[in-house]
């Protein structure tokens, strides 16, 4: 089976379509989190994730935009309300099995999902190989990276907004 992975989108539509131009077809395509702003929506990310189907869990820039603090953007003019209800239906963390390999999908990390930022160089980083994954996946750096950490692979695909 053959993923697509993205992260960090921050409503780049642009940007979310030369990455997925560049992976090509996929069998299941997962994005880990931040597709929009803080403060604004994208229909047209909202709704190519929807169309595609994919694995979308939620970071820190949806965490805000659907509290109180984002109210504002969600109900803005052209916003369509059932893609903010689409988005406000995933979760901020997902494990799955992909061809017999655990998957633990999040934003930051799994002790954080949403402000700890996870590098190379991050001391929680060999923490990551004491879970029950065989693959995490994360965003939120912008840093793009596939590492091993004991026996389990760490891929954060960087950010597909700054495509």
């Amino acid at each position: 089976m053959k993923l697509g992975i993205v992260a960090d989108v921050h409503c780049n539509i642009a940007g979310l379509r030369i990455a997925l131009d560049e992976m090509g077809p996929v069998d299941e395509l997962i994005c880990a989190g931040d597709a929009v702003y803080q403060f604004r929506f994208s229909n047209d990310v909202v709704e190519l994730l929807r169309e595609r189907n994919a694995r979308y869990i939620l970071g820190n820039h949806e965490r805000v935009l659907l509290s109180d603090w984002g109210e504002r953007a969600r109900s803005g003019d052209g916003v369509r309300k059932e893609l903010v209800e689409y988005m406000a239906s995933r979760p901020f963390e997902t494990k799955t099995v992909v061809d017999g390999k655990k998957l633990l999908i999040v934003h930051g990390s799994p002790y954080d999902p949403h402000d700890e930022y996870l590098y190379p160089n991050s001391p929680n980083l060999q923490k990551l190989s004491g879970l029950d994954a065989d693959i995490v996946i994360l965003g939120h750096t912008h840093y793009h990276m596939a590492l091993p950490v004991g026996r389990t692979l760490v891929i954060n695909p960087g950010s597909a907004g700054e495509a």
